[in-house]
């Protein structure tokens, strides 16, 4: 299994940024992905979930209204579209395979990376004037 995360980088605060991840190694639309991030001397933080076709969509309360996840199975690519960026918003962000095919709130419960079936190696998003 391997997740390759891109798109992240220096934005301005109030900027957007769209993050990728590129799926192999498994199949890909057999499984709910997942988006969550981590902030230098902070917790894992979940932050959207999605359905194996793409057609359920769960977010956080820090995720909702700003942030939205989508996927194209027929690229094995997971996306995340993040407006209205802040500075609370740098950290590095991954996204994760979930065990079902559809997601789960209880993703929310997960403190480390390796309580997800695989993960990438992150892609840093830094929010700064």
């Amino acid at each position: 299994v391997q997740l390759v995360e891109s798109g992240g980088g220096l934005v301005q605060p109030g900027g957007s940024l769209k993050l990728s991840c590129v799926a192999s190694g498994f199949t890909f639309d057999d499984y709910a992905m997942s988006w969550v991030r981590q902030a230098p001397g902070k917790p894992l933080e979940w932050l959207a979930g999605i359905s194996w076709n793409g057609a359920t969509t769960i977010d956080s309360q820090t995720a909702r209204a700003r942030f939205t996840i989508s996927r194209d199975n027929a690229k094995n690519t997971l996306f995340l579209h993040m407006n209205a960026l802040t500075v609370e918003d740098t950290a590095m962000y991954y996204c994760t395979k979930e065990t079902h095919r559809t997601p789960s709130y209880a993703s929310q419960r997960h403190t480390y990376l390796h309580d997800y079936d695989a993960w990438g190696q992150g892609t840093q998003v830094t929010v700064s004037s």
